[in-house]
């Protein structure tokens, strides 16, 4: 299978996601009891670089299962991010792979 892994959004066209992960990190959204799909949506599309259906996807996965991997690379790229999202009022951990 190919896969396109696009290195400046750290996203890729297909659907074999192991074959697209680089880095040492992983991003985690974590569900809480108070924030809308919409809000969570759009903030993963604006912060994360996420399109609108990939971040769709991550805010029913948090909703359904507690948590999920939002991003996956190095430390310094990632913490940019948990920071934004936390600002945001969301609830973001960085985890070591």
């Amino acid at each position: 299978m190919n896969t396109l892994h696009d290195e400046k959004t750290n996203t890729c066209t297909d659907t074999n996601v192991a074959d697209c992960i680089t880095g040492t990190h992983t991003l985690v959204l974590h569900n809480d009891d108070f924030n809308t799909f919409e809000f969570v949506i759009k903030n993963l599309v604006k912060i994360c670089k996420h399109q609108v259906e990939q971040a769709t996807q991550c805010a029913f996965l948090v909703h359904y299962t507690g948590k999920t991997d939002i991003m996956h690379g190095e430390f310094s790229e990632l913490n940019a991010c948990k920071t934004a999202l936390t600002d945001q009022g969301l609830s973001a951990t960085i985890e070591h792979n």
